[in-house]
């Protein structure tokens, strides 16, 4: 496959998954920005989604006060911004038709016609007066586009390309919400909650990360017992069997990467093995007692590596 193709169809799978997983953050702070709160602990909510995504510093530039309505611009309709809803979704869609021939006629349309519902929604003032179902359709989107790639496309180079994009950025999100979430929390969020009050607002706290990662059910049937900040963290690192974690993220891209290897992968699916492995045989009460906020740095370098090391290999070489 020309190395072009390859690259817009990877970068096409990566918009998309951006968009859902922005959505998906995006709408987990509007639920709890309607939690009885102080305004100092709503405004740090917003502050730490947007640093997930290393956008503070832009959003400052541009707004200076921290609101919710302007951090939703930013994020949702800002196409200044290369992580807002509106230019992943543009970008996902200009990357899918300039390599059409290389897709089904299901999985073109679907990405377009993403982009023209878009305009329409933005139009429509659904942002504004129902932020959640806004957020829906975009999961919904973007679990479709998933769905159609699946089901209509031969399982040949351009579909494992998608696939490598998909896992490679939700594995990224998946790690820097865990390090963002976790990370500035004093040690003692991993004792027992010495209150009742205490314990509600961590159920709530942690129940919003499962939520935002569809995990809140799978959770429960899991563990079957009283959510706990160890447990969310293995459920969201550790388990292959739940599909936005780590290691299940981590199979596919070393699955995928077997399947479109050439002369020159050799290296990077080694480096691909080592990081699979190191999770598949870890243990979350080693990973937290050697600090996880250092763990999930090191991931999110590794896996910038990846991202790299892929481009290198196989698609049009990142610039500097």
């Amino acid at each position: 496959m020309l190395s072009r193709t390859a690259d817009h169809l990877f970068w096409m799978a990566r918009y998309t998954e951006r968009a859902e997983n922005t959505a998906r953050m995006l709408d987990v702070n509007v639920q709890t920005s309607l939690m009885p709160q102080s305004a100092h602990a709503a405004e740090q909510g917003w502050r730490a989604m947007l640093g997930i995504s290393e956008l503070l510093d832009a959003f400052d530039d541009k707004y200076g006060l921290m609101t919710a309505r302007d951090v939703l611009d930013f994020m949702v309709r800002d196409p200044d911004n290369p992580s807002s809803i509106v230019s992943c979704i543009q970008q996902s869609r200009e990357n899918a038709r300039a390599v059409r021939g290389a897709l089904t006629t299901e999985v073109w349309e679907t990405h377009n016609a993403t982009w023209l519902e878009l305009q329409n929604k933005l139009k429509s003032r659904i942002l504004e007066e129902d932020p959640s179902q806004f957020f829906e359709w975009v999961k919904y989107r973007s679990h479709l586009s998933r769905g159609v790639t699946i089901g209509t496309m031969l399982k040949d180079e351009a579909f494992h390309f998608i696939r490598l994009g998909t896992f490679l950025e939700r594995a990224d999100n998946t790690a820097r919400l865990l390090d963002v979430k976790f990370h500035g929390t004093d040690k003692s969020v991993f004792a027992d909650p010495s209150s009742d009050d205490e314990t509600q607002r961590d159920f709530y706290h942690w129940a919003a990360i499962l939520r935002s990662v569809s995990g809140f059910e799978i959770y429960r049937k899991v563990y079957r017992d009283v959510i706990t900040p160890e447990r969310v963290a293995e459920l969201l690192m550790l388990r292959a069997d739940m599909p936005r974690s780590l290691l299940a993220c981590m199979e596919e891209v070393t699955s995928n990467l077997a399947q479109v290897r050439n002369d020159v992968s050799a290296d990077t699916e080694r480096f691909v093995g080592k990081l699979h492995a190191e999770l598949k045989y870890s243990r979350i009460d080693e990973i937290l007692s050697s600090g996880l906020h250092e763990y999930l740095t090191q991931f999110l370098e590794r896996m910038y590596e990846v991202g790299n090391r892929i481009s290198r290999d196989f698609l049009v070489p990142l610039t500097a």
